[in-house]
């Protein structure tokens, strides 16, 4: 028994990046939040158009950052107090100037690390497949000259015959029904 497909939501394709920026300034006026664009560059304008607030990936990278200085010194310190303590020259165990290499070097590297495992997680991937490559326009222009905005079903505001009108009426080229 073959299962019926269920609606990702509508996509439009647009002849140009100054049409996909107005249509997605249009968009979130019109109170649409679970949409998402694509074009073969990035285009700056539209993350604003969008108004992509998102900050959970500086977040994280603070906290490993955080983290990683607050690892290093504290593996510095325990080392050089409790460890192995060796008195050089009458200097004290937990000499701070001498554990600033270490320190920032695991800074950056807990940073670093955190913004890729913040990436992956954030983006969902692995993610072999993606609904909108359902689309034969997407999947022959998509990644070369094409400029695509798609209104997922999941958005409250998502109505079917009213979305396909309102995307219609952005000066859509034309607009699909993608199928997950």
């Amino acid at each position: 028994m073959e299962q019926k497909a269920t609606l990702y939501g509508l996509m439009a394709e647009f002849e140009n990046p100054t049409a996909l920026i107005a249509a997605a300034r249009r968009t979130q006026a019109e109170g649409y939040r679970r949409y998402d664009s694509y074009s073969p560059y990035p285009i700056h304008e539209l993350f604003d158009a969008m108004e992509c607030k998102d900050r959970r990936v500086a977040f994280m990278v603070l906290c490993g950052g955080i983290v990683g200085g607050l690892t290093g010194f504290g593996f510095e310190s325990w080392v050089s107090a409790v460890d192995y303590p060796i008195n050089v020259g009458g200097r004290p165990f937990i000499s701070w100037p001498m554990f600033i290499p270490v320190t920032f070097e695991l800074t950056i590297l807990f940073a670093a690390l955190s913004a890729m495992a913040a990436w992956v997680m954030l983006n969902g991937l692995p993610r072999p497949y993606h609904p909108v490559f359902n689309v034969e326009r997407f999947r022959s222009k998509g990644s070369q000259d094409g400029f695509f905005l798609a209104i997922e079903s999941k958005d409250p505001k998502f109505d079917r015959a009213r979305t396909f009108d309102f995307l219609k009426g952005l000066g859509a080229r034309e607009v699909n029904e993608v199928e997950e």
